[in-house]
């Protein structure tokens, strides 16, 4: 008698479930707001993945001073280096929101990316896309005012130029922690981003909502301001 039981095809491999499904190798972690991920020095064994939330970045040098090196949001990899031998976390990591993380352990991210070409190709658009944003951080430091950078800095963070930018999105970040990021002085901070808030570029009262006229104004025109700090 024939086998009439219908055949099961393969489900189709979609990274996004991949990285929500809890499994062998992979666990989904919620981070309370402040609350550290992992720090500089750590054993390096984890991917991590943010599937909701902000993460702040930072690097302690060996003089104790502490600077912000990244703030990465929804959809992006941070911890990854330990695929290419990074046996201790070179920075420290925290949850600048209530977040929820999944941490993929090296053994499986290695055997998901030879094993899935769907999820190699998604894992290294990523990697091309950070490259390239590593290439315009470096190239805005270089040539760039100060108050082109923090311009520059906010729209990035409030998404403009990404899927869902464009509407007025809150940035919470000291002006201690901007000035870091642009390599500049706090006053600094200070003085543009009151320049902004008179023209109407931001509104700013403890959290800042970023408008698309600071597009305009400051990263299409020519700088009005020529000498830094």
């Amino acid at each position: 008698m024939p086998n009439t039981r219908p055949i099961q095809l393969k489900e189709a491999f979609d990274p996004q479930i991949f990285l929500a499904r809890i499994e062998a190798g992979k666990t989904v972690e919620k981070y309370a707001k402040n609350q550290k991920i992992f720090c500089q020095g750590d054993i390096a064994d984890t991917v991590c993945f943010i599937q909701k939330g902000k993460v702040k970045i930072t690097v302690l040098s060996e003089h104790g001073k502490e600077a912000v090196v990244g703030i990465l949001a929804e959809g992006q990899f941070f911890g990854e280096g330990c695929l290419h031998g990074e046996k201790l976390r070179t920075s420290t990591s925290h949850a600048m929101e209530e977040c929820l993380i999944t941490l993929i352990t090296k053994t499986a991210m290695l055997a998901t990316l030879a094993a899935e070409p769907k999820f190699a190709s998604f894992f290294i658009a990523y990697l091309l896309s950070r490259n390239s944003r590593i290439e315009d951080d470096l190239i805005d430091q270089l040539f760039n005012s100060s108050e082109r950078r923090l311009a520059r800095l906010l729209l990035l963070l409030a998404n403009f130029g990404k899927e869902g930018g464009g509407a007025p999105v809150p940035v919470t970040l000291s002006q201690e922690t901007l000035a870091e990021m642009i390599g500049t002085t706090r006053s600094r901070v200070s003085f543009f981003m009151n320049k902004f808030r008179k023209k109407g570029f931001i509104d700013y009262n403890g959290k800042i909502e970023v408008h698309s006229s600071l597009l305009d104004a400051v990263l299409r025109e020519k700088p009005q301001i020529t000498e830094d700090e």
